[in-house]
């Protein structure tokens, strides 16, 4: 059921970016889906905050880019911040997030997560993952981690379902490999 909100929730928000694409020129254009979102040239994904912001903290709102959170709200989803969990490793200074409209009963919904982590858990967690199933790719950002796309209720298009990307002293979390380039938080 879960995989079944995160393909709904992509669903949603595709046809939330289409009708703001309908509307009056006057108003603000609808943010970029997750499968739409493109890193810049340097690799960084685009709309990172400035590491150098006193002000920012890691919340449900600054870990994924602006626009994202625009469409998400405009759309009348709020997030439920929850700890990052991966197999029986709990990193508590990070956090997990599902977005989706908590007013009505339903399966739609979007996960995005971020966590510092150090290498002694990051083989601890990629370790497990192995072990669970879950398929390793290298890549030039770090280590992606997804799941095996036989028992995945949801997938990008190419194929990827929920999936994590370890980075140096860093991972991060999303439903789709895709929706990985809206986790655009950096500390």
């Amino acid at each position: 059921m879960y995989r079944r909100i995160i393909s709904a929730a992509a669903g949603g928000l595709l046809a939330l970016g289409a009708l703001a694409a309908c509307a009056a020129p006057s108003e603000s254009p609808a943010a970029p889906s997750s499968t739409s979102a493109a890193p810049d040239a340097s690799g960084d994904p685009a709309g990172s905050p400035d590491p150098t912001d006193p002000a920012a903290e890691l919340s449900c709102e600054t870990m994924i880019s602006a626009g994202t959170v625009e469409a998400l709200t405009a759309a009348g989803w709020t997030a439920q911040p929850k700890e990052f969990v991966i197999g029986d490793l709990a990193l508590a200074s990070g956090m997990v997030c599902f977005w989706a409209d908590y007013s009505i009963g339903s399966d739609h919904g979007q996960l995005y997560g971020w966590s510092p982590i150090t290498a002694d858990q990051a083989a601890q967690a990629q370790e497990s993952l192995i072990s669970d199933g879950w398929r390793r790719e290298d890549g030039p950002q770090g280590v992606y981690f997804t799941e095996n796309p036989e028992y995945s209720m949801g997938t990008d298009e190419d194929g990827y379902g929920m999936t994590y990307l370890f980075g140096d002293g860093w991972v991060t979390l999303s439903d789709t490999k895709q929706g990985l380039l809206l986790v655009t938080w950096t500390d």
